[in-house]
């Protein structure tokens, strides 16, 4: 055979075997390609309506870099899971209304790009094709890369781990600075939205390269070998990253999750009995709605000892890369190639962090570790747990079907099946120790296990060797559906992870939801008086709620995110999600929709699932109004809500902290006057003192995400006010002039004008004033410094 041929043949297979993991990737997602199911919960409640935002803003030529219409405003530039980083904001870009099933498409994309660099990283390491399409299967539907899919950013992170360790396992073994370039793009791109997975990437990255200068025992000689790659990565990821994740680490500083304490982390921690759905993939009953489920996490054991929803410590992978990859350690630490070693001591050290506060070593990389204690939930290491294991079985199913000296290796493989019906005999212990039955798991787990090894014996008979392409293709043909039909059947829809579109049909730009219809036509009335922008709540309504403004154009007081300003959090009582009536609770400056604060948000319309009295006990007969009963809930209006923007005459010193805790003083009147911490630059007026004269006129003569114009003219001078939350971010200007911004009663933003008429413009400028910032922490606070350049590495 010539080698025009031979390389014609290479083709072929290669991209057989591409065309087989596409072909096979789509039928496992089918169910939310066709539109059949859409990936709900947070993919629904908070990352759709952060695409339509995006979609909203662009298409309306306005900047998505600050969204007013959730928590009083939030700097969504710096929001880690806002989309603006990620490949998504293309969606957006392209489509002003991105359905259900294009979001769902692109985070199962993700996962077949992330496959793809799997099937490359062995095609360069000549695996057998079985062992490059299984292992990319496990890639995209293996572990949480399957059963969290609703996580979008971490599903992004997850495929840009799978692609930054191809690319630089290719620079280091090539030297390339070209390669080199490209990896540091997509370490970067990774990194570019932070999150776990992505610090846990940055962590196995980093080792894998140091792994690489030390394996040979000559790291000088390596280094010179390799740093032109390893230069030219850094410098580019470093490009990328170093923007957004500056962003992102001022606006943390800010939020309610500056510190997150190692408690709170503690209890996302993955129990060690979750490690048993490594072998059985629904030991607990997590993807069966006929069974409740009773996982580590659930009131079936400790009740409230730790955090995680059911589908959280899921980490099935399949029954044939379990299969290989035991029955590859089987054989020694020796015998298995340097890489592989590498890969199985980098699974060793995730399924450790997974388990958090289960081991001792948690606390000390809690404490010691950069970045561990910015995250709360230690089991997010699932993702790497698959991503791990994808690499690991590819090493193992071709070390056990392509190798001589490997193949079929019927011991280890009978040994490997004792261990797993020893594994299914705890399971079942487990399970009878708190008074559940899983028989019917144990036992589909036990039987794909049979199946696995039987069919990695017979393969590696009939198509193991490389020199008959044909049978080869025909074995990696036949593991890659039977390792398919299992992740589809173990790790397919479920309650977790697809629900019918039309539960979530209010997400929709077009609903024809009545309560929606009823907020959009008052609060539409409502802004045709010039300075009025009036907010809603909602409140007791389902989980994907909160978020609604986002998609509609409207603001809520609250909103969905895990990230929002402490400030407003400590002045209202906001948390991450107040969907239920009974989570709703009031502060001492927030203390009942009839009140001072309440009018100041200008909290127009509430709806509400229950009677309003239910949830504010202290709200008096005419305090709001009911105005209509719709299929959600109560829907009231609060007549006294105030306007978006408004003239105040006077001012008064005030402690902003003794408001937070003790409320506004019982004659504060926001009209007459505002609230400062410190005298202005340039008081227009002394406190206290009234003018005389005809009212000022105030009108919003635009308002966009960010910038703010305000027209006002009045006799006298004073101070414009505008009741959305300040940031640092924010400058504003008189007539063109820039002048100091004010923080007022608290919260909110207010510039002192003149008499007259002027033009007051309120604009946003993230990385003027994140440098700005940044600059005033290095100067000022020494300390902070090393965080910052740690954060920035």
């Amino acid at each position: 055979m010539s080698h025009q041929v031979r390389l014609r043949a290479r083709l072929l297979r290669d991209l057989s075997i591409f065309a087989a993991v596409a072909l096979l990737w789509a039928w496992i997602a089918m169910p939310w390609l066709s539109g059949e199911v859409t990936i709900p919960y947070d993919a629904k409640a908070h990352f759709q309506a952060q695409i339509q935002f995006l979609a909203n803003a662009l298409h309306r030529g306005d900047s998505p870099f600050w969204t007013p219409n959730v928590f009083g405003g939030s700097p969504q530039i710096a929001d880690p899971q806002s989309l603006i980083f990620s490949p998504a904001i293309l969606l957006a870009l392209f489509d002003a209304a991105p359905s259900f099933r294009a979001m769902d498409a692109y985070v199962l994309s993700l996962l077949l790009f992330g496959a793809f660099a799997v099937v490359q990283f062995g095609r360069e390491r000549g695996w057998h094709p079985a062992a490059q399409a299984v292992a990319a299967l496990v890639l995209a539907f293996g572990a949480s890369a399957s059963w969290r899919l609703q996580h979008i950013g971490q599903v992004r992170s997850l495929a840009f781990f799978a692609v930054a360790l191809w690319l630089l396992s290719r620079a280091l073994r090539h030297g390339s600075w070209r390669s080199g370039l490209v990896a540091g793009l997509a370490a970067g791109l990774m990194v570019a939205t932070p999150d776990q997975i992505a610090l846990l990437g940055v962590y196995v990255l980093s080792a894998y390269a140091l792994w690489h200068l030390l394996r040979d025992g000559a790291p000088l000689v390596a280094l010179r070998r390799v740093w032109p790659a390893l230069a030219t990565g850094a410098v580019a990821g470093i490009a990328v990253v170093a923007g957004p994740l500056l962003l992102a680490y001022l606006f943390s500083q800010v939020s309610n999750r500056a510190e997150i304490d190692f408690a709170e982390a503690a209890r996302g921690s993955l129990h060690p009995a979750f490690l048993l759905t490594a072998f059985i993939g629904d030991l607990f009953g997590a993807a069966d709605p006929k069974v409740e489920f009773w996982g580590p996490s659930s009131s079936a054991w400790a009740p409230n000892s730790l955090t995680l929803s059911q589908n959280m410590g899921q980490v099935y992978v399949g029954a044939l890369p379990l299969i290989a990859v035991i029955a590859f350690a089987l054989r020694g630490w020796k015998a298995m190639e340097a890489e592989a070693r590498f890969m199985l001591a980098a699974l060793g050290a995730m399924v450790v962090y997974a388990l958090g506060s289960f081991t001792p070593l948690f606390a000390l990389l809690f404490d010691w570790a950069p970045g561990v204690d910015m995250f709360r939930r230690p089991a997010d290491a699932t993702f790497m747990i698959g991503a791990l294991m994808a690499f690991l079985s590819g090493f193992a199913l071709d070390a056990l079907l392509a190798r001589p000296d490997w193949r079929g290796d019927r011991l280890r493989l009978a040994a490997t099946g004792l261990a797993v019906v020893a594994i299914g005999a705890i399971a079942a212990l487990v399970a009878a120790g708190i008074g559940q039955s899983a028989a019917r798991p144990i036992l589909i787990g036990l039987g794909w296990c049979a199946l696995a090894v039987g069919l990695i014996a017979a393969a590696s008979r009939f198509g193991g060797a490389l020199a008959h392409p044909g049978r080869a293709l025909a074995v990696a043909l036949a593991l890659g559906l039977v390792a398919g039909a299992d992740l589809k059947a173990n790790n397919g829809p479920n309650e977790s992870t697809a629900l019918p579109p039309k539960h979530y049909a209010v997400m929709e730009p077009d609903t024809d939801n009545d309560t929606i219809g009823y907020l959009k036509a008052a609060l539409a009335r409502g802004h045709r008086e010039p300075a009025r922008r009036d907010r809603v709540e909602l409140l007791g309504t389902e989980f994907h709620w909160p978020n609604l403004g986002m998609i509609h154009n409207f603001d809520h007081a609250f909103g969905y995110n895990p990230l929002h300003l402490a400030e407003f959090s400590e002045a209202t009582g906001a948390r991450d999600h107040m969907g239920q009536a009974k989570d709703r609770t009031f502060t001492p400056m927030f203390p009942s929709y009839r009140s001072t604060f309440a009018d100041l948000l200008g909290l127009r319309y509430i709806v509400s699932a229950v009677p309003i009295e239910q949830v504010d006990r202290s709200l008096k007969p005419g305090d709001l109004q009911l105005k209509a009963r719709t299929r959600d809930g109560f829907i009231y209006e609060n007549h006294a809500a105030l306007p978006r923007a408004m003239f105040v005459e006077n001012w008064k010193l005030a402690d902003f902290e003794q408001l937070r805790e003790k409320g506004f003083p019982s004659d504060f009147d926001p009209r007459a006057a505002i609230l400062l911490e410190s005298a202005p630059d340039d008081p227009p007026l002394v406190a206290g003192h009234a003018g005389q004269g005809s009212a000022p006129l105030v009108r919003l003569a635009s308002y966009a995400n960010t910038e703010v114009v305000v027209e006002v003219d009045s006799p006298r001078p004073g101070f414009v006010l505008l009741n959305d939350v300040w940031h640092p971010w924010w400058t504003a200007s008189v007539d063109g002039r820039e002048v100091e911004l004010l923080k007022a009663n608290a919260l909110f933003r207010a510039v002192a004008v003149p008499a007259g008429r002027s033009r007051v413009t309120f604009a946003f400028r993230p990385l003027e004033g994140a440098i700005a910032e940044l600059r005033e922490k290095m100067l000022g606070e020494e300390e902070e410094w090393p965080r910052v350049t740690a954060m920035i590495r």
